[in-house]
């Protein structure tokens, strides 16, 4: 694993409990020697993280819109920013680079992108480990449902088992980088498998 694509808020929450696990997990990524993939922001958790690991020295290779970039949203102190058309483009270069991803808090834009990846996780598009970062008990609620969905038969446990879940940054990348595929986690099952 060389690289960590995270996906977070374009903004920094009420609370500075969350951008303080932004910084943490920008130390922990460059301590482990891992670039760190993301959409290109100066602003909120995304310029926190990014801020945090340039500070140390390490990695950061931004994918942002050009829309984002005539709003003056563009972090331009990056090792690689690379500007795309759409919002498609962003998330599927971003994945194309990642080795592993994490969602930080955030809004929609966070969830969207956590949930497409963990859906293509699903669907056996790729085999990359996916973590939650759960700051504060952020994602308690949307675990709730995750687990719900579960139990009303919408999502299967070894999918459910897919997104890797920590309270600290040091313990999520160590879940990440420890990670091994599980077989037989690909949702449509041939004719003939069991």
């Amino acid at each position: 694993m060389q690289t960590v694509c995270v996906f977070c808020g374009s903004s920094s929450g009420g609370d500075p409990v969350y951008a303080d696990a932004a910084r943490r997990l920008g130390t922990v990524l460059v301590a482990h020697g891992l670039t760190l993939i993301y959409g290109g922001g100066h602003v909120g958790l995304m310029g926190v993280v990014a801020d945090s690991v340039l500070a140390v020295g390490g990695k950061v290779v931004g994918v942002i819109n050009r829309a984002l970039v005539e709003k003056e949203l563009a972090h331009t102190g990056l090792t690689e920013l690379h500007v795309v058309e759409t919002m498609h483009q962003r998330k599927a270069l971003m994945a194309e680079r990642a080795d592993a991803f994490v969602a930080l808090p955030g809004g929609f834009g966070t969830l969207d992108e956590l949930f497409e990846i963990l859906t293509w996780r699903q669907l056996g598009m790729h085999v990359k480990p996916i973590g939650l970062l759960n700051v504060a008990g952020y994602f308690d609620q949307l675990l709730g449902w995750i687990d719900h969905a579960v139990s009303a038969r919408f999502v299967k446990q070894k999918h459910r088992e897919l997104l890797l879940v920590a309270d600290e940054p040091e313990r999520l990348v160590e879940m990440l980088m420890s990670y091994r595929v599980p077989p037989g986690q690909e949702k449509w099952i041939r004719s003939g498998e069991v």
